[in-house]
């Protein structure tokens, strides 16, 4: 069958070098009127290319043309149609956040990956944790804390030593970054459809900044963070190589 393609691409050479022999190969289709896009990259551009896409149904076919790759196929020029034909599709849900920082400001954003609260100064941060509503944790003193999906579970929640999601999983991964009181607190596995909420203490003395994949906010007062259904990204993967087994070989490395 034939397919539109529409080729993305990061900015680094090596990925406009690869657009380049692809669209001379197969041709290049707007991204609203193909049949699937394929980005051209690494794990960063393929998350941004997730974000911008979002709107369109349409699948999203990565080969690695970046660094870390963990959401990317391998790059191959020849044999695209074929891969495309056999690739497996797994579809992921991002997280919402929504915060209001220190002049009152509200902000709205989606991570794919995961929702991190990192501390914006020196002191360390202070945030209390709660639950669909019911506190959880009162005072968590820590560098930072996250609550990941299970596709951004190998990303940086593994980094800070929280646990691999499988894909499909209806958990989600709340875990400390560097937590100095409760000392040995390493996090908790969440419903997926829980409702988390962090709220600042002393934001003054300890401001913390919120990150939804790249996009950042300075100076939280609270943040609150849930699983949007509503959005599927459909992302394609060669057999074999797809995020479950990914998942599975990130733990016996």
């Amino acid at each position: 069958m034939t397919r539109r393609i529409a080729f993305l691409a990061s900015s680094a050479p090596m990925a406009q070098a690869a657009r380049a022999a692809l669209m001379a190969r197969y041709g290049d289709a707007p991204a609203d009127a193909a049949d699937v896009i394929v980005a051209l990259g690494g794990d960063g551009f393929m998350l941004s290319t997730l974000h911008v896409t979002q709107g369109l149904d349409v699948p999203v076919y990565g080969m690695n043309r970046g660094t870390v790759g963990f959401l990317m196929n391998e790059y191959t020029e020849g044999d695209l149609m074929e891969r495309l034909e056999a690739a497996g599709e797994e579809v992921i849900n991002p997280l919402s956040m929504r915060a209001e920082s220190a002049d009152g400001t509200l902000h709205n954003a989606l991570a794919i990956n995961e929702v991190s609260l990192l501390r914006g100064g020196p002191q360390a941060a202070q945030l209390r944790i709660s639950v669909d509503g019911l506190v959880r944790l009162e005072e968590l003193v820590c560098d930072g804390a996250l609550v990941s999906t299970p596709a951004g579970s190998t990303a940086y929640n593994y980094s800070a030593h929280g646990p691999i999601l499988p894909i499909g999983a209806e958990v989600l991964a709340l875990t400390a970054v560097a937590a100095f009181r409760p000392r040995r607190w390493r996090g908790a596995l969440l419903p997926k459809g829980a409702l988390v909420r962090f709220d600042t203490c002393e934001p003054e003395k300890r401001p913390v900044m919120a990150v939804a994949d790249a996009r950042s906010v300075d100076n939280v007062l609270w943040v609150e963070i849930r699983s949007e259904p509503s959005i599927g990204h459909r992302i394609l993967f060669d057999p074999g190589h797809g995020l479950e087994e990914r998942l599975l070989r990130e733990q016996f490395v």
